[in-house]
Order: C-alpha cells, then sequence, then structure tokens
C-alpha cells in the first residue's frame, strides 16, 4: 500500500509553483501524526487562518484524528471540503488553505482567500436622481449576493462555468428558471465553451464570443453595473452574465431600444415626462449622426434652401476660409476627437485643463485666424455633445458621425439619403438570440409600445415583453385586483 507523506508531497508542489516566495508551510504534530497545512501568504485571511484552523488543532484533546474527525470534530468553525491532490495547485492559487494528513491520500481545502475588492458603490457611469444606488464590483461574489437579495424565489437558477486556459474565470449566468427560454441558455453555454482562450479579464470577451456578428459596429449584447437594471431584465425572461473580475454584468437577448431607455425612467413616476425625454434621445441621435452632414450638404449643393439671414451670416463667417466645407468640418471633427483622447488618456486634473485650454482658447484661436468658421464649430459641437446622450452607443455614433459627414461630401443629399436607410435596413437584419434588433418597430409589436419610445404607465404593462423569448407559461407580471367598492 503506497505510504502518503506530507512533506514529500508538499515538496512537489513546491516545485511546480516554482518556489514562490509567498508560499508558506505550516507543520503540526497533533495526536501524533504530522499535519502539513499550506497556503499562499499574499492572498490568504491570517486571521482566519489562526484563529479557524490552527487554534482548533492546538487546542484539540482527540487522541486520533483522521481527515473525516478533522473535517467534522475539529474545524468546524469554517467550511471545508475533500479534494484530490491534483486538485491542490489550483485551490491554493486561488486563496485556499491546504491541510495534509501523513497516511491520507486527500486533502481538506478551506477557502481563506483575501482578495482586494471595492465596497459597493454609485457606478460613475449609471447615476440615478432617484433609485437604488448601488453596483456592481468586481467581486463575484459579491454580485451575486445583490442579486440574490432582490429575488428570495427558489426559481432563480445560477450555473457556474469556468472559462480560460490560465485565468480559469468564473462565469456566472443567472435567471428563472420558470421565465427563461431553455434554447438560449443552451445557445449561451455552447458560444462560451466552443472558444478556447488563455484567459478571460473582463466580460467584454464573453460579450464578444455571444455576438452573432463580431465584427458589426453595433452590439449585440446588453451591459449594466447597477443591480437593479440588472434584475428587472431577469424578470422579463432575460440571462444575466457574471464575470469575475468585472463591474460590468451582460444582459441577453438585447435589442437597440434599451439604449434609448434609461434607469431614471422607471423611478421618476412621470410617464409624460419620460416619453419627452425619449423622444429628446431620438432627436439627440440624429444630430449626432447627421448634422456636420447636412451642414456641408446645404452648403456645397443646396445652399439655396437656407433662409437668406442665415445664409449671409454663413457667407460673411466663411468667405476667407482655406478649407471647403468639407475639409473645414473633417477637420473640426478631428481636432475634437484628438482634444478628446488626451483628455481622458492625461491624469485626471491636467485632463480638465487641456479640455478648457482645447474647447476655448485653441477653439477661439482656430476662428480667429481664420482656419475655421463658428458655424462649423458650432455645428461639430453640438454633434459631440449629443453623442453622449446615449453613452452606450457613443462609440458607434461618433464613427457614424464621420462616415455620414465623407458621405455628405461626395455624394451629397442623395448620398445621406442612401446612408440612412442602408444603415436602417442594416439594422433590421440583425438579431440578438433571436430576438429582432429593432423590436418592438421591426416587426411591429404592439404589446411591446407600452414602453417603447412612448412610455405608458406602470399598470397598463401586464405581461413580459413580447420582442424577447420567454416561457410563454408566465407571460403575466402584473394582476391588478378590482376594488368592488371603487364609485363609478
Amino acid at each position: 500500500m503506497k505510504k502518503h507523506i506530507a512533506k514529500k508531497r508538499i515538496e512537489k508542489i513546491r516545485a511546480d509553483l516554482l518556489n514562490c516566495p509567498d508560499f508558506i508551510e505550516k507543520d503540526i504534530v497533533c495526536a501524533g501524526k504530522n499535519i502539513s497545512v499550506i497556503f499562499i501568504d499574499e492572498i490568504s485571511n491570517h486571521e482566519v487562518i489562526n484563529d479557524s484552523i490552527l487554534t482548533p488543532i492546538f487546542r484539540t484533546k482527540e487522541k486520533e484524528i483522521t481527515l473525516k474527525s478533522l473535517q467534522e470534530k475539529i474545524l468546524t468553525l469554517c467550511n471545508c471540503e475533500q479534494i484530490e491532490e491534483k486538485d491542490v495547485e489550483e485551490k491554493i492559487l486561488r486563496g485556499f488553505t491546504i491541510l495534509f494528513l501523513d497516511g491520507e491520500e486527500n486533502a481538506l481545502a478551506y477557502n481563506t482567500a483575501l482578495f482586494p475588492t471595492r465596497t459597493v458603490e454609485e457606478p460613475p457611469t449609471s447615476t440615478v436622481i432617484r433609485g437604488p444606488r448601488e453596483g456592481f464590483t468586481e467581486m463575484i461574489k459579491t454580485n451575486i449576493s445583490l442579486v440574490r437579495k432582490r429575488f428570495p424565489d427558489k426559481n432563480l437558477n445560477i450555473e457556474e462555468m469556468i472559462v480560460g486556459k490560465r485565468t480559469k474565470t468564473k462565469v456566472d449566468l443567472i435567471y428563472f428558471n420558470d421565465l427563461v427560454d431553455k434554447k438560449i441558455v443552451e445557445e449561451i453555454k455552447n458560444k462560451i465553451n466552443n472558444n478556447k482562450i488563455d484567459g478571460i479579464i473582463d466580460s467584454y470577451y464573453i460579450a464578444k464570443f455571444l455576438e452573432d456578428r463580431p465584427n458589426s459596429l453595433f452590439r449585440q449584447i446588453g451591459n449594466c453595473e447597477k443591480p437593479d437594471i440588472a434584475c428587472s431584465k431577469i424578470l422579463e425572461g432575460r440571462v444575466l452574465i457574471i464575470v469575475d473580475g468585472s463591474p460590468i454584468a451582460l444582459t441577453v437577448p438585447f435589442i437597440l431600444l434599451e439604449d434609448f431607455q434609461s434607469a431614471n425612467d422607471y423611478y421618476w413616476g412621470d410617464a409624460h415626462r419620460v416619453t419627452l425625454l425619449r423622444i429628446i434621445r431620438i432627436m439627440g441621435l440624429f444630430i449626432a449622426i447627421l448634422f456636420p452632414g447636412l451642414y456641408i450638404v446645404l452648403q456645397i449643393y443646396h445652399y439655396k434652401v437656407l433662409p437668406l439671414k442665415f445664409l449671409t451670416t454663413i457667407i460673411i463667417t466663411t468667405q476667407n476660409l482655406p478649407l471647403n466645407p468639407f475639409l473645414e468640418i473633417f477637420f473640426i471633427i478631428i481636432l475634437f476627437d484628438i482634444l478628446f483622447e488626451a483628455s481622458i488618456r492625461m491624469p485626471k486634473y491636467l485632463g480638465m485643463a487641456i479640455s478648457i485650454v482645447g474647447a476655448l482658447i485653441l477653439g477661439d484661436t482656430a476662428v480667429k485666424a481664420g482656419l475655421v468658421s463658428p458655424p462649423g464649430v458650432m455645428i461639430v459641437a453640438m454633434s459631440a455633445i449629443t453623442v453622449y446622450i446615449i453613452p452606450n452607443q457613443s462609440s458607434q455614433i461618433a464613427t457614424l458621425r464621420i462616415v455620414f459627414a465623407i458621405i455628405a461630401g461626395t455624394l451629397g443629399f442623395h448620398g445621406l439619403i442612401l446612408g440612412t436607410i442602408f444603415l436602417i435596413n442594416y439594422l433590421a437584419n440583425i438579431d440578438s438570440f433571436s430576438t429582432p434588433y429593432l423590436a418592438p418597430y421591426a416587426p411591429y409589436i404592439i404589446n411591446d409600445q407600452k414602453d417603447g419610445l412612448l412610455k405608458d404607465i406602470l399598470q397598463t404593462q401586464k405581461s413580459r415583453p413580447e420582442s424577447i423569448p420567454f416561457n410563454k407559461k408566465n407571460s403575466t407580471r402584473l394582476k391588478i385586483k378590482e376594488d368592488k367598492n371603487k364609485k363609478e
């Protein structure tokens, strides 16, 4: 029979870990047997190891010990599991403390991990005036607890996957078992498992695995940083995907309309105001994409359409410019993008200074020097501001702004119309896990119009969105009991 000597096994593990300097080994003799305790110093909680593992062993009065007695009688203050020797290295690198007992084949693993983490706070990209201010963190356990806190329901299902050859990152799928379409869950798991990669650093990697068109300009996977938003998606029959190490959770399926909705829309309580704001967001989208192109078209090809006073102003401000309208707008757009990149890459306070210098001094000097015109700066500035009225699509909108400016300068007004038609047709042909990208407008789903661009009150939204595939047996999400004593 093979003798299992703890010392020799630990020497092999130490060698496999390349003799890392923070590998700690403690040897204890208890009831005539040698117990070896090993852990990684920098990622383990010393207080837990001392109080819940070492102290109980020193104080035990057991005359004979085995792994089972250690687990059930002595080390009862912390959860542990028996593991095989092949799993020891992975466990210890995750912050577990491992106990070897001479003569025993297996080992005991205690979760004593202690990694640096942020506290739960409001995410900077999803601030709200009213409503919950909690945000996801980089710790997957914290994020799951934020979801579970809102759903004390036995039908909430959490499936764990391990992705990445070297990072072995935990990826959890969260959904309601009685609401979700099981085909979507299987499709998600298949897409993730079919992509073999060394490491998953952020949820962005998983999002790219799930997209049917990974080279598309438009994202096909939803994301959020707030648990209240994530839970509202789960209640619609979607799947929430949480990746360890990332505060950005993913939601599947995804439709474009979600980017025009805000958490504030559901906490204000005024449906009329929300409807107005969503219309303004749509207008902002067209301003961001088309305004520079329209300015170029009207100056070069259709200046007679402009009102006489406005045309006179443009002529006076542009008559001595060395650049034609197309090159002028293109130059200003590139200048704005350079200033934006410089401001976000510089340290925080220097970035603010660069933004002020660029926007006020450089812009004003360029106008006075006769390189650009005030109307051109105003048009591009309006476009640049409205790009961020839909922050989740800001990079896509900024790219389309340049594309449509080029189309306007080369093909004129007809090119803008054809470009818009092509863009809408392209969007209409995208889908996300059997969900049309432009739903509920293409195709037209009348039930989902109550929370589309026009928002109705909560009491009228009695069923789940038909745009999202879900278990049709549970289509009702709101029942209102009529008050028999209510007067007409």
